[in-house]
């Protein structure tokens, strides 16, 4: 009769089989939109530190809390003084302060796509159901409405310090809907020219440093050039001039059709074919800055 021995692992051997109660996942298949919607909400979040530290919190809500003060000075000054009209307009606070709204897009715009560049999780992003279009969208978006929420926040303490002053409700309002176009748009230009920077470098130190460059340096640029244009008699060159920064290129927008005082030297703003010409270019930069955007990604994302 046969005896059967029973099989022995060799000597050291540590093989193990677990069961860890893995299970497949039978819920619902949430694709695309969530995704997008979820990366989007999750950026918008970040562009204010909300989920992170308090050291990621400081500066975006410290820049935030310096684009409401001069807003809630003039209320104060408005109501105390009982003024006829707000000392400045809606759509020349976004102006006055365009060097909080470029440093804010200069610490933010890396902080969004520059931590996905340096530790390669870009491609883990694409290893779901969602493709370049989706994360460039949402990245755009959630730049654009952090940008918003900044720069039309004053605009609404001012709005609503005028009202309490008992100004005019329909002025104001016109006002109010005018300065919301025009940071709306401020807004877009300046997140797409800040997100195609920052995609550059996975460096978020020189993504910073490129970013005020580009924003700063080529509005003092554009400035010097229309002082000096005016002062040797030069006005019709004005205009032109202020196409090559973006900040005159809002300031051009507005001025040319939304009602507002233009900023320029001599206070010579474009004519409506040549305000034309400004909001093609505005359109043209946000679209171009969307396409670059989706080039880069295809690439980093292989």
């Amino acid at each position: 009769m046969a005896v059967e021995h029973p099989v022995t692992a060799p000597a050291g051997d540590q093989t193990r089989i677990h069961n860890i109660g893995y299970r497949s996942y039978d819920g619902p298949r949430l694709g695309r939109a969530y995704a997008r919607r979820s990366l989007y909400s999750q950026s918008l979040r970040g562009a204010y530190g909300l989920g992170r530290s308090v050291k990621s919190k400081v500066l975006p809500m410290l820049l935030f809390v310096v684009m409401c003060v001069p807003a809630a000075i003039m209320v104060a000054v408005a109501v105390a003084t009982k003024a006829k009209e707000l000392p400045v307009d809606y759509t020349r606070y976004a102006i006055i302060m365009q060097a909080v709204i470029s440093l804010y897009v200069a610490s933010q715009a890396p902080q969004s796509v520059s931590r996905d560049l340096r530790f390669k999780t870009v491609p883990l992003y694409f290893s779901r159901p969602i493709e370049t279009a989706d994360y460039v969208r949402a990245k755009l978006a959630a730049m654009a409405s952090a940008l918003f929420v900044l720069t039309a926040a004053p605009l609404l303490v001012l709005y609503v310090g005028a009202l309490l002053a008992k100004l005019d409700f329909a002025d104001q309002t016109k006002g109010f809907g005018q300065g919301l176009v025009s940071v709306a748009l401020l807004s877009l230009l300046f997140a797409g020219i800040g997100l195609v920077i920052a995609s550059v470098t996975p460096r978020r130190g020189f993504g910073i440093a490129a970013v005020i460059a580009v924003l700063t340096i080529s509005y003092g640029a554009v400035s010097t050039l229309q002082a000096i244009a005016e002062a040797q008699d030069s006005a019709g060159s004005i205009p032109w001039i202020g196409l090559f920064s973006p900040v005159t290129l809002i300031d051009g927008v507005q001025s040319a059709f939304l009602g507002a005082s233009s900023a320029f030297p001599g206070g010579v703003g474009p004519s409506d074919g040549q305000g034309v010409v400004y909001v093609l270019v505005v359109l043209g930069l946000i679209g171009t800055a969307h396409a670059l955007l989706i080039r880069r990604y295809r690439k980093v994302g292989l």
